[in-house]
């Protein structure tokens, strides 16, 4: 599982750090996180081809998550997509994008699906043979969501010596890795255990955008291999993430530490710090697997 950092600061764009977007590639997937402005100039520089992108999700309609989507959509189009591309966020993304469209007179040369959201509750947004996306309802100045994607499990891993030590034929391997026992000729069943190892153990990344410290996402993320978390402000300023709705980086910690996650990634910095490194120390005091999200940086779990 990767993930890439596209931007990660609050509020406006600067000549040295950008919005909020990121890219995870869990599976062979390739989904986009949030649009801010830039975000396709960050892809560039990142070198992660556009083609790959079929899956756009956004959190909430506040400018520094999606004002970099309509270009976006338009550049696919420019460099001749023929690829569907689904985008997830919440009701009223499809009027912005389709007015925009009409009224600039531009058009996509592919299919533009939107899945717009509306529930408060957590739901399954997207599901294939691989990841399975749900929302995280989180608590901001507007309707928003998290979203956790989870790796389904893969196949069971053959294990060639026992199979040939019971002369299992190759046509019951596939069987095998999905978990069947096999019953051989004279009647004795082996149980799949003996046959095969567990797969690699599947993975998730628990995306948690704009919101005020909001226990209700605990059950929800539970467990989560990787949790990214807004940390807007340090806890000097607690009640200025509480007026706005935002989080501080000590809060982002205790989400971690009370979902039981292993790894927690900070990000959405004010702008009105001189750095980011005082987020990781007192993300630290509360949790101590921190690392800290910053524009262009990639982490492989």
């Amino acid at each position: 599982m990767k993930l890439t950092i596209l931007g990660c600061y609050a509020a406006t764009p600067r000549t040295f750090t950008n919005p909020t977007s990121q890219v995870l590639e869990i599976k062979n997937r390739l989904f986009l996180i949030d649009c801010g402005e830039g975000t396709q100039v960050q892809l560039r520089k990142n070198k992660i081809k556009f083609s790959k992108i079929n899956h756009i999700f956004i959190s909430h309609l506040h400018g520094d998550h999606f004002f970099g989507l309509i270009g976006t959509i338009s550049t696919f189009a420019l460099l001749g997509r023929t690829t569907d591309l689904h985008i997830y966020g919440p009701k009223g993304v499809k009027e912005i994008i389709n007015l925009q469209l009409k009224l600039s007179n531009a058009w996509t040369t592919y299919e533009l699906f939107f899945h717009e959201l509306e529930s408060k509750e957590s739901e399954v947004i997207f599901e294939d043979n691989r990841v399975i996306v749900r929302t995280i309802p989180l608590k901001h100045r507007v309707y928003t969501n998290g979203f956790l994607f989870q790796e389904k499990p893969g196949e069971r891993k053959l294990n060639v010596e026992a199979v040939q030590q019971y002369d299992i034929h190759t046509a019951y391997y596939q069987k095998i890795k999905n978990g069947g026992d096999i019953t051989l000729d004279d009647g004795t069943v082996i149980e799949n255990e003996q046959l095969s190892f567990d797969p690699i153990p599947a993975m998730s990344y628990a995306f948690c955008s704009d919101t005020v410290y909001h226990e209700a996402v605990i059950s929800i993320i539970k467990d989560a291999d990787v949790l990214y978390h807004e940390a807007t402000f340090l806890e000097s300023e607690a009640a200025l993430a509480q007026k706005t709705l935002h989080s501080t980086a000590k809060e982002a910690a205790t989400i971690a530490l009370k979902a039981n996650a292993k790894q927690l990634v900070l990000g959405h910095y004010s702008t009105r710090y001189d750095g980011i490194e005082r987020f990781k120390e007192e993300a630290a005091e509360i949790f101590p697997n921190v690392l800290l999200g910053d524009d262009g940086r990639s982490f492989e779990f």
